[in-house]
């Protein structure tokens, strides 16, 4: 039986519960969850096995990989930037990136962008590792990209290239690296772990992700379908990283990838640097309120759903720009709640009514069937 740690305020003893649940048969699992409401802590729990390896118990302090997270705190910042007047949504993304213009991608906009209607879900060549630890030969290639598809003729998820794309427009308004913009303007101000590109001396902190036996074989038969296969190629970009995005050493088990700038998945956070980030887009949160109403009304208007121009099957998500919106495929709290999840598991959210501020993590990832999150998320909605 794992050990479950923490605190819940009265009345939110249901989350504790659902926590609990969520380590049943999976000895080797570690996770955390957070929520704040009105800015204040009201769930701080933490349990299981940080690194299975080595026996390392999962602490209050313990990060781990967000990947598809990050995408949600990329458009936190764009959004800041937005409400000072440095972006605008409809603006071309050529406008503050001038090499985006090249083959037909001149008219692409920042929104379209952060929808996912840009294209560029996917590179047309095959890439390495070595290409996407380098940032500067990341946003070359995708600015020379002809899109997979009309922009803006419909979505496809940029599982990877959102956030080089989004990132690279942040980089040319602000003149600072998307690492160095996040922790300045959110983390820092927080006071909270949270990472776009690890630095060295911590890299001992994140917990060792595991995949579970059925994702790996949901990918592996992803993996058998037909070539152009762009909705797997947008997970591994070619051989730059496994399908399952982590091995045992490799993918975002790696020091060198986790230090990588991959702002469409490789941020690093504790389950309470998730849940107070989220939390202060909707509420001040230790002194720090990130975005005002009308930025987030704007944000949070539906930009893509259905299914994409590759096709799939339902459920579907839906999005704002760059938020995932409540949808069948991610259950939050009711219509207006706006967050991301990520591969395998994790899910952080906000709900502007109620002032919430939700942050789940784990490093057993699972794939579709997976309820972890999904049943904490409807505890939490039961007391509320």
């Amino acid at each position: 039986m794992v050990s479950v740690e923490g605190t819940v305020h009265s009345g939110f003893e249901p989350l504790a519960d659902a926590f609990t649940r969520a380590f049943e048969g999976r000895p080797t699992m570690g996770a955390g969850l957070h929520v704040f409401i009105g800015g204040e802590s009201v769930v701080d729990l933490w349990g299981g096995v940080a690194d299975a390896r080595i026996g390392r118990v999962w602490e209050r302090d313990t990060p781990s990989v967000i990947f598809s997270c990050t995408k949600g705190l990329v458009s936190i910042l764009v959004a800041r930037l937005v409400q000072e007047g440095r972006i605008a949504y409809d603006a071309p993304v050529s406008h503050y990136w001038p090499e985006f213009a090249a083959e037909g991608k001149d008219e692409v906009t920042v929104g379209q962008a952060l929808a996912h209607q840009a294209g560029l879900s996917a590179p047309r060549r095959d890439l390495d590792e070595d290409d996407i630890v380098n940032w500067d030969r990341m946003v070359d290639v995708l600015a020379a990209q002809a899109p997979l598809w009309p922009p803006g003729e419909g979505y496809a998820y940029h599982a990877l290239t959102h956030g080089w794309v989004v990132g690279e427009v942040l980089r040319r308004v602000t003149g600072q690296p998307v690492g160095r913009c996040f922790s300045e303007q959110i983390a820092a101000p927080l006071g909270v772990d949270a990472w776009i590109g690890l630095p060295q001396a911590l890299s001992g902190r994140p917990a060792h992700l595991q995949v579970d036996p059925a994702l790996s074989a949901l990918w592996a038969e992803e993996g058998r379908k037909p070539e152009p296969n762009w909705p797997f190629k947008a997970m591994t970009l070619g051989s730059a990283l496994p399908a399952d995005l982590v091995t045992e050493e490799g993918g975002f088990n790696k020091q060198r990838i986790r230090s990588a700038e991959i702002p469409g998945a490789g941020g690093i956070a504790t389950a309470e640097a998730l849940a107070a980030m989220w939390s202060a887009t909707v509420v001040e949160t230790r002194g720090v309120r990130l975005l005002g109403e009308r930025v987030i009304a704007d944000a949070t208007r539906t930009q893509s759903e259905g299914a994409s121009v590759f096709g799939g099957e339902p459920p579907y998500a839906r999005w704002g720009y760059g938020f995932q919106l409540e949808s069948d495929a991610r259950r939050y709290l009711g219509g207006g709640c706006f967050g991301h999840d990520g591969a395998g598991g994790q899910v952080g959210f906000a709900d502007p009514t109620r002032q919430i501020g939700f942050g789940f993590v784990t490093n057993w990832m699972m794939g579709p069937e997976d309820r972890r999150a999904t049943s904490i998320i409807e505890a939490l909605h039961a007391v509320v």
